[in-house]
């Protein structure tokens, strides 16, 4: 099991190069390294900027925009990563969750950016508390849907939150590209090129 995981992590890692020109204006190298809670602790500082930037640049009159019926609206977005956030890393840290209302019935954009800061935050408190010795501890995740609880290890929810956090900015900037807005990873990258 072990040895599967580490070579997923590796995998990820190999495919870095073409989903960080994606998502992010960091440089996959500045993500890599021979640690694997160090390189954890680096792809998690990325998209949480990108996150906290893009919830923060969004107008408070489109928080409610979705694209179509069927998906959820930028505030739903924003409300499920804080959700997200808050369970991931309450289940790596040992403690429970600090959520405390159901973030994606929430409207109000100022009190959608606060938990989802509160709820990176946390996290933030979580990645710098991982060595690689905690990365590949063995632990359980309870309440998983539909399963119940199941085995893995620390880094595994980690990083599994980090993809979590990256599937859903691409969610935030395609809404942010079709309201004429630039996200935040590519409005950084724009203006460094014009240095």
């Amino acid at each position: 099991m072990l040895r599967l995981l580490m070579l997923a992590f590796v995998s990820a890692y190999a495919t870095l190069p073409a989903a960080s020109a994606q998502t992010t204006d960091v440089g996959y190298a500045d993500e890599l390294s021979p640690s694997l809670a160090g390189g954890a602790k680096a792809m998690h500082a990325a998209i949480r900027r990108n996150l906290a930037e893009a919830a923060d640049y969004m107008p408070a009159d489109e928080y409610a925009f979705r694209p179509t019926p069927q998906v959820r609206s930028f505030g739903q977005i924003i409300g499920h990563l804080v959700k997200a956030n808050f369970f991931f890393c309450s289940e790596v840290a040992g403690e429970k969750s600090p959520a405390t209302v159901d973030y994606e019935q929430i409207t109000d954009k100022a009190a959608l950016v606060k938990a989802l800061n509160d709820s990176l935050i946390y996290c933030d408190r979580v990645y710098a508390a991982t060595t690689d010795a905690s990365f590949i501890q063995p632990m359980q995740v309870a309440h998983v849907v539909g399963t119940g609880s199941t085995s893995t290890v620390r880094g595994a929810v980690l990083m599994y939150n980090i993809a979590h956090n990256n599937e859903h900015y691409g969610n935030l900037a395609v809404y942010m590209r079709l309201k004429g807005h630039v996200p935040p990873s590519t409005a950084r990258d724009e203006q460094r090129k014009n240095q």
